[in-house]
């Protein structure tokens, strides 16, 4: 069975054959593509140098404590400490044998936010022995 593609079997075919014109254009594609030079793209970043005068705050083998401030300072053992310090205070006090009491004392005027940042840190680490401390001083507000 023959298709025919409209005309006669004795005119030429008036078509041009792409396959060939696709096939050098790929080729030419490839090696363009080779050949441009890989760009490295660099960011300079200037990162904080360790200024060796850090000495951490003691991790009590008994017990911890941490104050949220209401200017929003964490203090662990009264001293000022951010969340990823914490977070190393709270890894290291979880790895003492027995493990020491943490106790959390937010300051009346302290904001939810920052408390609430503190309580995720130390669900993180796995507390397991944490207490609240100074609940008496939120009796007159309700």
């Amino acid at each position: 069975m023959a298709i025919s593609s409209g005309g006669s079997d004795e005119d030429p075919m008036m078509d041009i054959n792409t396959t060939p014109l696709i096939d050098v254009m790929l080729v030419l594609l490839i090696m363009f593509i080779i050949t441009i030079p890989v760009q490295t793209h660099a960011v300079k970043l200037d990162l904080p140098q360790d200024s060796g005068d850090n000495t951490p705050p003691p991790v009590d083998p008994v017990k911890n404590k941490i104050v949220v401030t209401s200017q929003d300072a964490i203090l662990w053992n009264g001293s000022p400490v951010n969340l990823v310090q914490l977070r190393q205070y709270l890894d290291v006090s979880q790895q003492l044998v027995p493990t020491p009491e943490l106790h959390l004392q937010p300051e009346p005027n302290a904001r939810y936010e920052t408390v609430d940042e503190v309580l995720a840190v130390t669900k993180r680490a796995q507390v397991e022995k944490m207490g609240f401390v100074g609940n008496e001083a939120y009796g007159s507000e309700f």
